[in-house]
């Protein structure tokens, strides 16, 4: 009894372990460190468990960088009436982006706020803020 109960413990830390890492975003994302792009929207992945967006923006040295944006799940958006079609329609167009930026110093970040190219700001405060 006591070795399968020890099993069974041991077995949901085990499994625990990577939801735990990733619902943590505080230690991947700065949320102190908030910035802002604007730039191109070139790619789109609208998928669970996180959105994903790349903005090509102008950097500090004014030359082009890839930006990679992590957001919350399609649910988040389609329940404030913001579709997949929203975004795809966006390629190609300007989008700026409030974020959080990586820990790690990389060209990505946590999105607070995204304008889109109609206009329509998306806050995705207090969710993430």
């Amino acid at each position: 009894m006591k070795k399968s109960v020890f099993a069974s413990l041991a077995l949901a830390l085990i499994l625990a372990g990577p939801v735990w890492a990733h619902h943590n975003m505080t230690a991947i994302f700065d949320f102190d460190q908030r910035f802002t792009r604007t730039g191109t929207l070139t790619k789109t992945d609208w998928r669970n468990p996180h959105i994903g967006l790349s903005v090509d923006a102008k950097g500090d040295q004014a030359r082009v960088e890839t930006w990679s944006f992590e957001g919350p799940s399609p649910k988040f958006f389609r329940v404030r009436g913001i579709s997949k079609s929203h975004f795809e329609d966006a390629i190609g167009e300007t989008v700026t982006v409030e974020a959080s930026r990586a820990r790690d110093g990389s060209l990505s970040g946590l999105i607070r706020m995204i304008t889109l190219p109609d206009g329509t700001v998306v806050s995705l405060c207090p969710q993430n803020c």
